[in-house]
């Protein structure tokens, strides 16, 4: 299962609002699943570290596992942003998301997040856990 970086987020900054949900949804999963991230959350969560060894520490703690991106899904997620923009989509760049969901949808992963939006549009084999 793919954690999605606002989860972690959540967690690491105990937000008000989300951080019991994050937390006991990183609890529930992984127990019946091993929890893992790929480069494009590794790069997004860094923003909220002043070190590589900061982060790295704290995704072993996490007991989170690094998955790297399948050439299937990088093309996947080109594939899905160029629908987003035929269907007028106005960033100009392969959004994070896109990956990440490729990423799941190519190796039958699951995602644990919060923001299930483009997740669900583009990538609607993906099992999404999420509040509600």
């Amino acid at each position: 299962m793919l954690v999605d970086t606002n989860v972690l987020v959540d967690v690491l900054e105990n937000d008000p609002d989300w951080a019991d949900w994050s937390v006991s949804q990183l609890q529930a999963q992984s127990r019946a699943h091993r929890l893992a991230i790929n480069p494009i959350i590794y790069a997004e969560l860094s923003l909220a570290f002043s070190s590589v060894e900061a982060l790295d520490e704290t995704i072993d703690g996490m007991e989170l596992r690094m998955l790297e991106i399948p050439k299937p899904a990088l093309f996947l997620a080109g594939k899905a942003f160029v629908q987003y923009r035929l269907s007028g989509g106005s960033k100009g760049n392969v959004l994070g998301d896109f990956f990440i969901g490729a990423h799941a949808a190519v190796s039958g992963l699951s995602i644990l997040t919060r923001d299930t939006r483009r997740y669900t549009r583009y990538f609607p084999s993906v099992r999404l856990v999420s509040p509600g």
